[in-house]
């Protein structure tokens, strides 16, 4: 079974609070979705910020979340801002 922390923008403490969450390999986080993913997680820590959401997005991409598109970007903020 991969590990999730191989995905980028993953370390041990995102690692463990998507563990809580139930997603616990990369690809049940790429069925998940980051912005599920997100929800989940926020719903047992209110403190989840944007930077989480960017670096769940970044996961399921397979890349750096510094590398996310703006418009991605702007999208992520947007639902974000809705929760």
């Amino acid at each position: 079974m991969a590990s999730l922390k191989e995905l980028p923008n993953i370390g041990p403490v995102l690692e463990e609070k998507l563990r809580e969450v139930g997603i616990d390999t990369p690809k049940a986080l790429r069925e998940t979705g980051s912005r599920e993913a997100f929800v989940r997680i926020r719903l047992k820590d209110p403190t989840a910020c944007l930077h989480m959401l960017s670096a769940l997005e970044g996961a399921v991409r397979g890349i750096p979340k510094k590398e996310l598109p703006q418009d991605v970007r702007q999208e992520l903020k947007t639902f974000f801002n809705s929760l």
